[in-house]
């Protein structure tokens, strides 16, 4: 579902304020608490102006999550067009730090999406949420067989199993970055920046001695790429 064409036309300053005043009510109340009054009241606009541009409660909610998977998009094509040249456990690294900064700059958009998984049930959340993690792995998917193919990670990695990990753990720690009550003791909730760049390579750590391949299969991988680009 997009927004409808009487939407699109309008100029983009306006069209930033409706999509500001839905981003920080869906964030402060969730889905079904969200007062569409509210909003146009902080537009200023009349409450049939805006079931014109989205149909719906639910046509706008589904523009802000697709607005919200683009900003996603953006700063995770910039990572991955910087780590190219990066071994895997580096690019996870900075794909990592690449969410932190994002909650950092977009926390209300964060918000939003820790409410579709904690807060309230509504309609379409199941498929919001396997979007979600859809576009986690079709991100991860190419470093993951990069990294078996430089030979970073075994030759015999699942790379499905291993899709599903690094996108549940990543998601995990992003969550305790956020949420007091799922830090469980490992001190990464609000943590300074120092600290947390410390948590990230604890987190790195453990993954490179669970997953890596032993050193002599990195340098064959290492030797195979240089190969095959030569």
């Amino acid at each position: 579902m997009a927004a409808r064409d009487t939407f699109n036309k309008l100029d983009e300053t306006k069209k930033a304020r409706i999509l500001d005043a839905a981003v920080e009510e869906f964030s402060r109340h969730g889905f079904r608490q969200a007062s569409v009054n509210r909003m146009v009241d902080s537009i200023g606009i009349a409450k049939g102006s805006l079931f014109q541009y989205f149909g719906s409660k639910e046509g706008l909610f589904t523009v802000i999550f697709n607005y919200a998977v683009e900003l996603v998009r953006q700063s995770l094509r910039q990572v991955k067009k910087q780590t190219c040249d990066e071994d895997f456990f580096e690019r996870i690294k900075e794909s990592l730090l690449a969410g932190i900064r994002f909650i950092e700059r977009h926390p209300r958009v964060y918000r939003i999406y820790l409410k579709m998984i904690f807060q309230e049930d509504f309609p379409l959340r199941a498929e919001f949420l396997q979007q979600v993690h859809l576009f986690s792995a079709e991100y991860l998917r190419p470093v993951v067989e990069a990294g078996i193919e430089r030979g970073d990670l075994r030759a015999d990695t699942d790379i499905e199993m291993t899709l599903f990990m690094l996108d549940a753990l990543m998601d995990r720690f992003l969550q305790a970055y956020c949420v007091p009550f799922l830090d469980a003791g490992a001190s990464i909730y609000q943590a300074p920046a120092g600290e947390l760049e410390q948590k990230v390579d604890e987190f790195i750590k453990l993954l490179r001695y669970g997953m890596g391949a032993p050193q002599g299969a990195r340098s064959e991988g290492r030797e195979y790429v240089r190969a095959t680009v030569l």
